[in-house]
């Protein structure tokens, strides 16, 4: 996914576990910690489920900006040994762990894991990679409506909707036929 322009953006934890580039619905989670919920005043991010969540999924998720260096290892449960590393048994071994060599936010269509911080970006110019919407070749046309797809695999992606209706996000704004990247313009 490409971020061209955005109006606005808001830090949220992850519910589960979603693709980049999906549409989302803001709702409360206790993902902060059993101690301290120090998260709890950020908003959760959910795929729509209904209907009427799919007209408020208005806010296109991505990776959070991260600066540790890489490799990026994915272990939100894992525990650390400080004095020494993953040398404990409680602490390793690394075997099905996911690692990132390059920041996962600069690759196309990676997951974002339940109980990750990362940005929803709402009104905005965005392009999204094949795959990363529901394909009707009426899209391929700028100004065609978009709505958010709420059920099945396509949960998140939008699609095209042949009327003005209710729930209506956004509009294309191009397409790209040689790489199907679709430019879409997300309205407030």
């Amino acid at each position: 996914m490409e971020i061209n322009r955005f109006d606005d953006v808001f830090g949220v934890r992850v519910i589960e576990d979603i693709v980049e580039g999906r549409f989302v619905v803001l709702t409360a989670h206790n993902l902060g910690g059993s101690i301290m919920n120090v998260d709890a005043d950020v908003p959760g991010a959910k795929l729509p489920t209904t209907a009427e969540e799919a007209t408020r999924a208005k806010y296109c998720l991505t990776f959070a900006v991260d600066n540790r260096q890489t490799p990026i290892v994915d272990w939100p449960q894992t525990e650390w040994d400080e004095r020494g590393g993953w040398v404990n048994s409680t602490a390793g071994p690394l075997t099905g762990v996911k690692m990132w060599l390059t920041h996962p936010g600069n690759q196309e269509s990676q997951t974002v894991p339940s109980g990750y911080k990362a940005l929803a970006f709402g009104a905005g110019v965005y392009t999204l990679p094949s795959g990363q919407y529901v394909y009707n070749s009426a899209l391929e046309t700028p100004g065609a409506a978009l709505v958010v797809e709420y059920t099945g695999a396509d949960q998140g992606k939008p699609k095209y909707t042949a009327t003005n209706a209710v729930g209506v996000i956004g509009v294309t704004q191009a397409y790209d036929s040689t790489t199907g990247a679709l430019t879409i313009k997300i309205s407030d």
